[in-house]
């Protein structure tokens, strides 16, 4: 993969979604023109599938060729691991790219989504990451943040009472945002623009995760290294959502993806140490339980996954002890 002397390098990770990829790619042609020196990978995460000559036919049918490239791989190792694939090879090159651009497939820059994030980062040197607002198909604004979760937010989160989450709306991880820029513990790693140095600093995305909590992971990495994260609504970017994810999950159950609770436990673990992570655990089946009491009693309509309590703690820190000791 060459770059030469690229600004800004997109990385695309596709998995089984070559459609969402090309159209996702026709829509960065107008930020490509719009900021000189921008490079655009596409990874190809094993998939199996056509999806390498399909994306590869319609980069050639379109002339995408100038900047557009795409980098196999010959194993799926999961979101970080895609991109981590791009961005440790420009990071080799004698003049790497100021900026890297974490794009998801099932997204379509509006026009200036990017423009306005790279714009920020240049007037604001001590950014190092960047997120913006995501909206529907239909047009309806997302307007989320987050911040880091905690056992608080675990609590919160399981239980969902809404007394208890406006009390403790401090903790509470989505956060819903205005209109003005704002900074913030994380943002979704859908569309995430990251200054180089960033990874200088504090290494690449850590490829211990599949999918869940990398994003959220690498934004903490980077606070802690002194750079701090900004949502920025004027950056608007188009995210069908969970498209990727659903190839990656090759059963049918509706149940929540090992790869979820291994994620899951993997950010706690490495974060807070094993202390932390067990309090974690206990807060989350805790509130779980009661809310399957509520649900029970008050009869409520239950959108949480199938069996997520006895998941949730076979998936937990008192089941897997010993590997930890």
């Amino acid at each position: 993969m060459s770059l030469g002397s690229t600004y800004l390098l997109v990385t695309i990770v596709n998995y089984r979604t070559p459609d969402l990829t090309i159209d996702c790619l026709r829509s960065l042609r107008g930020e490509v023109e719009s900021i000189p020196g921008t490079k655009v990978v596409v990874i190809e995460n094993d998939s199996g599938d056509d999806s390498l000559k399909e994306i590869s036919a319609a980069i050639e049918k379109n002339s995408w060729g100038d900047w557009v490239s795409i980098l196999p791989s010959n194993y799926n190792g999961g979101y970080a691991f895609g991109n981590n694939l791009a961005i440790r090879s420009a990071l080799q090159q004698p003049l790497p790219p100021s900026y890297f651009f974490i794009l998801n497939p099932d997204t379509q820059v509006i026009p200036n989504g990017l423009k306005v994030l790279v714009d920020f980062l240049e007037q604001h040197p001590d950014v190092g990451i960047a997120g913006c607002n995501l909206q529907t198909p239909d047009g309806e604004l997302k307007r989320l943040a987050f911040h880091f979760p905690s056992v608080v937010s675990e609590f919160e989160s399981a239980l969902c009472l809404g007394i208890v989450t406006k009390l403790l709306s401090k903790w509470v991880v989505p956060r819903y945002m205005g209109n003005e820029p704002s900074q913030i513990d994380w943002v979704s790693g859908t569309a995430m623009l990251i200054r180089r140095q960033v990874f200088e600093s504090v290494g690449l995305m850590d490829e211990g995760y599949f999918l869940f909590y990398e994003e959220t992971d690498f934004c903490l990495q980077a606070k802690r290294g002194g750079w701090s994260c900004w949502y920025i609504p004027q950056s608007r970017i188009m995210n069908i959502g969970g498209q990727s994810r659903k190839k990656a999950d090759n059963s049918n159950s509706k149940r929540q993806p090992q790869y979820w609770f291994d994620s899951r436990q993997r950010y706690f673990l490495k974060n807070h140490g094993l202390f932390y992570a067990s309090l974690a655990d206990t807060a989350r089946i805790l509130g779980l339980a009661l809310w399957r009491i509520r649900q029970i009693i008050q009869q409520k309509p239950d959108h949480a996954p199938p069996q997520i309590l006895i998941d949730s703690i076979r998936n937990s820190i008192f089941f897997k002890l010993r590997s930890y000791l």
